[in-house]
């Protein structure tokens, strides 16, 4: 995979453009779109955002798009700095790379990642997206709403990462960089 710095981001930057797609649809159409519908009233969860003059983030109504950027910006930068480094040397406590099958290593790095990344992101999520309608600030709610992000997004994040997403990055990662990779899958 991987083999230098450019390798690691540009694996990185597909690897998040992908997984802010899928958590925003699943933000928005599963977790919140019953709540959304009802609200509004309307017969979609997109005609409702859209009648809601877009999704609530520090207390103002903004556009699915700008919700994405924002969640990239987020995204991207925690997985360079923290998620891919820190999972990796996380890993390489527990095998040896060169020693290990590279399913096995491979695996535990996804799983290192989600472990790493869902409470992280859901502790953003949860200051993006906290109530600030309901100011005063309260540490309760401000940790219950974290709480209740994990519980949502830990089994979805580990599920579409080790079934789906990081398969998908692996393939496209091996087209763009015309690598035939054998110690990996």
């Amino acid at each position: 995979m991987p083999k230098n710095q450019f390798e690691r981001m540009m694996f990185a930057l597909i690897t998040v453009v992908i997984t802010v797609h899928a958590y925003v649809f699943y933000s928005l159409y599963v977790v919140n779109g019953s709540f959304f519908l009802k609200v509004t009233g309307e017969n979609s969860v997109l005609q409702a955002i859209r009648t809601m003059g877009g999704v609530e983030m520090f207390g103002r109504n903004l556009p699915i798009y700008v919700i994405i950027l924002v969640e990239f910006l987020f995204a991207y930068t925690l997985e360079c700095v923290m998620g891919s480094p820190l999972s990796f040397r996380l890993v390489c406590r527990l095998w040896k790379p060169e020693e290990t099958n590279p399913l096995l290593f491979e695996t535990s790095i996804i799983c290192a990642t989600v472990g790493l990344m869902c409470p992280t992101m859901s502790l953003i999520a949860a200051a993006l997206y906290y109530p600030y309608r309901e100011l005063p600030f309260n540490l309760l709610t401000f940790l219950a709403n974290w709480l209740r992000l994990v519980c949502f997004n830990f089994p979805f994040a580990f599920f579409t990462q080790l079934f789906f997403i990081q398969p998908l990055v692996r393939t496209l990662f091996k087209v763009l960089f015309r690598r035939s990779d054998t110690n990996s899958f």
